[in-house]
């Protein structure tokens, strides 16, 4: 059934949510349906009274790196945390290479996410600190940045390369000097932080690389400065192995008090190690229970979408699906020592890791790939921006200029990532009760989050038993939504008799971004043999007096207005909001399964689209014009 109706979305500010159990227990848990039923529904005069559920989206940025990061020192990078958290809240600031940016719209909340390895060293390398150029090697380091051009972009992947393989002079590793930058970024951080108005997390990425395979995590602090600085952050000097990453955050809330999550991001960059179903490739011994529990524990969330590339499936694992390639970036591991082979992309990516977690579910009893979805930036400019035709750049090499579209983000080896298929991804967004760090990161740990490539649309997601084609027609789906099922990232047990789980979806596009072409909803399984699934149903649509489903399914294509001469496009087609009640018909109560939204924009251009506008510049054949932004729910996952 399709039911289109129009959309508000609530604002009003909220109690702080009440986190109840429903099935693993403790923060961040949603109400069970005891806790529903318990809620006071008196009548009122005032439709909002008495309620405590999240009414808000946030939005923000996981990952952005500034001149504390190696690399992004290393790439020219001049902006500091402070610039950061100043451009996220819409304040102009000049970028790397002297242009003045500002956001669109200001963020919500930032995390500045710079690497723990050498963290503020590449800044003393290139200034020549004489206790750093002690050794040779970072000797020759500072020779090469300072010289400039092609000769410090060489140096820059000379450093990442040894962190690849664990041989960092230790001079750059001197935990003495990144205790004094840690609590010179948490200062910046509390100095920013506004309770209420613009929240700044503390947090950091663990940069796990060893052979040049993607292991990296953000680790994001619910504490404030007093906390988290009693620690200073782990660092792949210690391990490359994430299990001794979640040792010590397990460490960090025992001697603290303190709470911390960590999200993994870039399982495309991986060689398939990011997401393992028998072995584990750090120690190569078999997958048990312990990592099982140890991974759903501290890895409530994924970042799907950031500039390497979308992360949420490859047309070769989704070949039924007319949208799996999109900003596909498959060509091998981070440092491309190693080329991809077909077999790795098995445990690369989001939808393949949420399937297989069905089967680990079944073995083990614990689902380690119960992840919610989120989207970033991975910027290194300390600009956390996602537009494409704003497009800023995601290192100081690629900020704006006629070539930079035909110049490698990075170069190792003689293989490339070319410059034009770097993504202008993504964005988080969070439903919380309020903009503090407490509220997101709770939001963080029920996963009642999503990712977007870009475009700040507004998606609800809900899954329930008695969601109605009322509550499907109501200005406010989540009054309905929260009363009646769980919100994204939750989990339905047990189906009624006769009942097969309904599904509330709705989606208010960005007013600054494209019209709405549909909303899908992805399903997983696990059948009876073990084996595990997926289909792909559209269940709303733009356009819906012109466009049916064929009997197969598919729906027509919504069409095409942009103009690459002009890099213009028009929101002549699409709709601005989108909302339906789907009940699933293949639905097996005996089967574990798992759903989540796909919200399409209609194409629009991408950022080189623009810019081959702007500078008059013609584009290669091969390069990706157009693009249908999108967004990705967190799933609702069911449990027999």
């Amino acid at each position: 059934m399709k039911l289109k109706t129009t959309i508000a979305i609530c604002t009003l500010r909220a109690a702080p949510l009440v986190h109840a159990n429903e099935g693993s227990g403790g923060v961040g848990m949603l109400p069970t349906d005891e806790d529903s039923a318990n809620v006071d529904r008196t009548p009122s005069y005032s439709p909002y009274a008495g309620r405590n559920f999240p009414t808000q989206v946030f939005w923000g940025d996981t990952h952005v790196h500034t001149d504390n990061s190696l690399d992004a020192k290393g790439f020219g990078a001049r902006l500091n945390v402070e610039d950061a958290y100043r451009f996220a809240l819409g304040e102009e600031v000049v970028s790397n290479t002297g242009i003045p940016f500002k956001l669109s719209r200001p963020l919500d909340w930032l995390v500045v996410a710079d690497h723990s390895d050498g963290m503020g060293a590449m800044k003393e390398i290139i200034a020549g600190n004489p206790r750093r150029l002690s050794d040779p090697q970072v000797r020759k380091w500072h020779e090469q940045f300072n010289e400039g051009g092609e000769t410090a972009f060489e140096a820059t992947m000379d450093v990442i390369n040894a962190f690849s393989q664990g041989a960092v002079p230790d001079v750059v590793l001197d935990r003495g000097f990144q205790k004094t930058i840690w609590d010179d970024v948490i200062d910046t951080a509390e100095a920013f932080n506004d309770p209420g108005r613009f929240t700044a997390m503390i947090g950091y990425e663990w940069t796990s690389t060893e052979d040049g395979n993607n292991l990296h995590r953000n680790v994001l602090y619910r504490d404030g400065g007093d906390i988290a600085r009693r620690m200073v952050p782990y660092t792949t000097a210690e391990s490359f192995n994430p299990e001794d990453l979640w040792r010590w955050m397990a460490q960090y809330e025992e001697k603290t008090g303190g709470q911390v999550l960590t999200l993994a991001h870039n399982g495309n960059m991986s060689n398939g190690i990011m997401f393992p179903v028998e072995v584990n490739p750090a120690t190569g011994k078999r997958l048990g229970k312990s990592y099982m529990e140890a991974r759903a524990r501290w890895e409530p969330i994924y970042e799907v979408t950031q500039i390497k590339g979308d992360g949420e499936t490859h047309p070769i694992l989704s070949p039924d699906d007319e949208f799996a390639d999109f900003e596909t970036l498959a060509l091998g591991n981070l440092n491309l020592t190693v080329v991809k082979t077909e077999e790795m992309l098995k445990y690369e990516y989001a939808r393949k890791a949420l399937k297989d977690g069905l089967k680990l579910a079944e073995k083990f009893g614990t689902n380690p790939y119960q992840f919610g979805m989120v989207g970033s930036t991975d910027t290194h400019t300390a600009q956390a921006s996602a537009e494409e035709e704003h497009y800023i750049g995601k290192h100081a090499g690629t900020e704006p200029s006629p070539g930079r579209w035909d110049h490698p983000m990075a170069k190792f080896a003689g293989r490339q990532y070319d410059g034009w298929a770097m993504s202008a991804s993504g964005y988080a967004a969070v439903w919380a009760t309020e903009n503090t760090r407490e509220a997101l990161w709770d939001a963080m740990m029920r996963k009642e989050v999503y990712a977007t490539s870009g475009p700040r649309m507004v998606v609800r997601f809900f899954g329930g038993w008695d969601f109605s084609e009322q509550d499907a027609q109501s200005r406010l789906p989540a009054a309905a939504g929260y009363a009646k099922g769980v919100p994204m990232g939750g989990e339905r047990r047990q189906a009624p008799n006769g009942k097969a789980p309904r599904f509330l979806v709705a989606a208010l596009k960005d007013p600054m971004s494209g019209n709405l072409d549909r909303i899908q909803i992805v399903k997983g399984w696990l059948d009876k043999k073990g084996n595990t699934h997926e289909k792909v149903y559209n269940v709303a649509w733009g356009d819906a007096e012109t466009r049916q489903l064929d009997a197969a399914g598919k729906l027509p294509a919504v069409g095409n207005t942009v103009d690459i001469e002009n890099a213009t496009w028009t929101n002549t087609i699409g709709d601005s909001e989108l909302m339906t009640l789907w009940e699933d018909p293949d639905f097996d109560p005996d089967q574990r399964a798992f759903y989540y939204a796909r919200v399409l924009e209609i194409p629009t251009p991408r950022w080189v689209v623009y810019d081959a506008k702007r500078y008059g510049i013609e584009l290669g054949e091969e390069v990706w014009k157009t693009l249908q932004e999108r967004a990705y729910t967190s799933p609702i996952w069911y449990t027999p």
